[in-house]
């Protein structure tokens, strides 16, 4: 099969523009790296992080070592960090690899026995890190970091993405006086979010995901990021509908008038998340399309009675998901999620086209599928 019915365009010469947008913020003295954790945001570790190398990126962020596996095929002579910490049962992995652990508590830094690593601190999140009480044993004993070479120390913001929250202040100064006990140790704190607060957060490293995929790091105003995303799928059907009838599962829309309704293939398997059922809209050539009923699976319906006759669109044609009139933050607003769920829940059934200095690459989404 040489097409999908559905269209995911990745703009990898936007995502290096995003990149550069955080060097220019950071500066040059503090190193940019990249949180490449779940597939880069569901749009494609490999293609994504090769392209961030291009652009002069040496230190990547991953969730697991499995990932952190799977980058080093791509970034053979960068630094890789593992976020989730230095997993039991696989400890091989992260030395055959060259991962760089992310110590989140005493426990794993005693397993830990040498070799680079960075050290997490608990600031607030109260995810991971080490706690207030784990935290002052280490400062009070230093020797349990015998024969580790912590190349960062570093802490996590909880609510960068609030701009007045008070807590960014507390948990910067928290992080700054534990830092101090660490003077050969480089420091990173600052996400995507963090990174716009203020300077003070950069440290020696900050450490943008959201951002470099086009998601508003900075919600309270206009993003200052470059779109990465486009999806469009495909309409497989149009049929007329009276008033009173029903659309969909749990007949949970009622038309209110005789409606032109589109069938697209598209549907929670496909990330289009079920929440969007009678709230989301997709467009053509610019007008909203309203979403009548309940998303499926694989199908969902648009109400396409506000399209002028001749302008109809017709079976095959595709309709606008995510582009030029709703990124993936509006999108989010209206299933009452953030832009990180949608870009993440993007299934394998498109065909995914990576842009790249006016080349066009394109690659298989479902290699179930036969040819």
């Amino acid at each position: 099969m040489d097409k999908y019915p559905s269209t995911l365009v990745i703009d990898l010469d936007k995502i290096r523009q995003n990149y550069r947008i955080f060097c220019d913020l950071a500066g040059p003295d503090c190193a940019v790296s990249a949180v490449v954790k779940a597939d880069s945001y569901g749009l494609g570790a490999a293609p994504v992080a090769a392209s961030l190398y291009e652009e002069g990126c040496r230190e990547f962020f991953v969730a697991t070592p499995e990932e952190g596996a799977e980058l080093r095929e791509v970034v053979s002579d960068s630094r890789v960090f593992v976020l989730n910490g230095y997993y039991k049962g696989y400890e091989a992995d992260y030395s055959h690899y060259d991962l760089i652990p992310v110590l989140n508590s005493l426990e794993e830094i005693e397993r830990y026995k040498s070799g680079p690593c960075v050290v997490h601190f608990n600031t607030g999140m109260n995810r991971l890190g080490l706690s207030a009480g784990e935290t002052q044993k280490l400062l009070d004993d230093k020797s349990l970091l015998d024969g580790r070479d912590v190349q960062y120390v570093m802490s996590h913001f909880a609510c960068a993405d609030e701009a007045d929250n008070s807590m960014n202040q507390e948990q910067f100064e928290k992080f700054f006086e534990i830092a101090s006990h660490f003077p050969s140790a480089k420091k990173s704190m600052a996400n995507s979010s963090g990174s716009f607060r203020s300077s003070d957060y950069h440290f020696d490293m900050i450490r943008p995901g959201m951002g470099i995929y086009g998601l508003n790091p900075v919600p309270e105003q206009e993003n200052p990021m470059c779109d990465v995303v486009g999806l469009n799928a495909q309409i497989l059907q149009i049929r007329d509908a009276k008033k009173g009838e029903s659309v969909g599962y749990g007949a949970a829309y009622t038309l209110e008038k005789d409606s032109n309704l589109a069938t697209v293939s598209l549907g929670y398997a496909d990330g289009i998340l079920w929440s969007l059922g009678n709230q989301g809209q997709l467009f053509w050539q610019g007008q909203a399309l309203p979403i009548r009923g309940r998303v499926s699976m694989d199908l969902l319906s648009v109400d396409l009675s506000e399209v002028a006759e001749n302008n109809l669109p017709v079976i095959g044609d595709e309709l606008e998901v995510i582009g030029p009139h709703q990124s993936a933050d509006d999108l989010a607003k209206a299933a009452g999620t953030i832009g990180y769920e949608i870009l993440t829940a993007l299934g394998l059934r498109y065909e995914r086209i990576y842009r790249y200095q006016a080349e066009v690459k394109t690659l298989a989404s479902a290699s179930s599928m036969s040819s």
